[in-house]
Order: structure tokens, then C-alpha cells, then sequence
């Protein structure tokens, strides 16, 4: 079965697109919580609310082999049920990417990537010779200097680059499991890429503490099946406590913010 159709299974199961962002800074870990507890914890209280956990390396990576044992430890205590996204960002020319795709699918067992454009077709097509597996191509970011180059306009119709970009996946997806990163920091974008692209599966950061709208992620973000839609919550909720009950007070968000998808869809 393909990623998207089990993460639409996921979804159904739980009626959540949520997906926690497990990115945690030891400068905001709560007092005598390592990573992994603090990771461990937070998967405990919540993985009956969410569909998929996303992974940022970079907070892994910055703890040196540490942080890659706590990576894999997270990694196999998240339930099968619950898909896990790699936000790696990966990006390489085609022989070098083949061994990031190795690491992400074989090596740590991740059900899906982020991957960056940048370098072309030859550089996101090694991710895309796993079956099973997920790539989401970065688009429209939700970062603010995100329009510094994404809004170039490109080729004769002068389309700003996060929409090419858009097109493109939709060459290459030829039937694969590609979808868009798309910002929820971004509405305006947001709908009209969903229009440009109305297939094309989206994992939606930027919800939370970068403001972003989260009315506008549920109205224009979903394909209209399962699994066209992921939106991604991070430190609004795995810091929304540093007392022991931050656990809870994680699920607590979740929660909320899931409340507010139904209304949203039930409008």
C-alpha cells in the first residue's frame, strides 16, 4: 500500500490530519526530562490524536551520536498505526541523494521525506524509487523569507517559483507518492495552489507558533480524499507546558486544535 493511502487510513481511523512535529530543544526540554523521555512521552499521550509524527533532523543531529540514538529510539517507539515523516530537507545530485534516500527509508525507517527541488528531477527521483514511501517537496515554506525566491517569477507566464515547483511534482509524481510542503502561513498562496494542483497531497506547516491560519489550511489544503492533507502542529504544543504535566498539556492542544478542524469542516 502506498503512503498516501495509509496515511489516509490513519486519518479516517482517528478523523485527525494532525501531525506533531517532535523537534525538541534541550535548552526547552522540562527539568530532568531528557530527549528521549520528553519524545517518549509525548508519543504515549497522543498518538490517538495524531496520524503522523514529523521528525526535523536538525535537532537530532545537533546532539552529535546522542541524537541519533535518541532519533532511532523515538523512531521505534512510535506505533505502526501512526505514519513518521523525516523532515530532512534533503537535497543532492543523483548519486549522493541515493544514499540520503537510503538513510531516511532503510536506515531509519521513515515512511516519508521532505525534499528540496532545487537540483531538479535527478535529485528527488531516487526518493521516489521506494515504494510505500512519501516525498513532500518543498513549495511554499512557512518560513518569512520564504519570498525571497519562491515569488520569482519564472518562464515565459512569469508564475512565481513555488507554483513551477508545483507543476513540476505534478509531472513527476507519474502515479508516486509526491505531494507540496505548503505554508499555512500563506492562505492567499495556499488556496491558489490548491487550485493549480487540486490532487497533489499537502503537508501543512506553520500552524501554531509561526500564526499561521489554520481555517485556511482546512478549507483549501485537502484533495478531497484521505490523505491529501496533513497539517503539521509543533512547539505550541510539545511546549505548551515545562512542569511534569507537559505530556498533558500537549494532548490538551492537540485536542483544541482538532476541535477547531471539525467546526472549520462542519461550517
Amino acid at each position: 500500500m502506498g503512503f498516501f493511502a495509509r496515511l489516509g487510513e490513519a486519518i479516517a481511523g482517528r478523523r485527525s490530519p494532525l501531525c506533531l512535529n517532535l523537534d525538541p530543544d534541550p535548552e526547552r526540554l522540562p527539568v530532568g526530562v531528557d530527549l528521549v523521555g520528553f519524545n517518549l512521552r509525548l508519543v504515549e499521550a497522543t498518538a490517538d490524536l495524531v496520524a503522523a509524527y514529523k521528525l526535523n533532523f536538525a535537532f537530532y543531529e545537533a546532539q552529535g551520536l546522542p541524537g541519533l540514538a535518541a532519533l532511532e529510539k523515538t523512531r521505534r517507539a512510535i506505533p505502526a498505526d501512526v505514519l513518521v515523516v523525516a523532515d530532512a530537507k534533503r537535497a543532492d545530485i543523483p548519486h549522493s541523494a541515493r544514499f540520503y534516500a537510503r538513510a531516511v527509508f532503510e536506515t531509519w525507517a521513515f515512511d516519508a521525506v521532505t525534499v528540496n527541488p532545487y537540483l531538479g528531477y535527478d535529485s528527488v527521483e531516487p526518493f521516489l524509487e521506494y515504494p510505500g514511501r512519501g516525498v513532500y517537496l518543498l513549495a511554499r515554506t512557512s518560513n518569512p523569507g520564504a519570498r525571497d525566491l519562491q515569488d520569482l517569477p519564472v518562464g515565459p507566464e512569469g508564475r512565481p517559483l513555488y507554483q513551477v515547483v508545483a507543476l513540476r511534482a505534478r509531472e513527476w509524481a507519474r502515479g508516486r507518492d509526491l505531494g507540496l510542503v505548503v505554508g499555512a502561513t500563506y492562505p492567499a498562496e495556499l488556496e491558489a495552489m490548491r487550485r493549480l494542483v487540486p490532487d497533489l497531497p499537502f503537508l501543512v506547516p506553520g500552524v501554531g507558533a509561526q500564526g499561521g491560519d489554520l481555517a485556511a489550511a482546512v478549507r483549501f489544503g485537502g484533495t478531497g480524499r484521505p490523505g491529501g492533507l496533513l497539517i503539521a502542529v509543533g512547539r505550541q504544543a510539545i511546549y505548551a507546558s515545562r512542569g511534569p504535566d507537559f505530556a498533558a498539556a500537549c494532548r490538551e492542544v492537540l485536542a483544541s486544535i482538532l476541535g477547531e478542524i471539525r467546526r472549520v469542516e462542519g461550517a
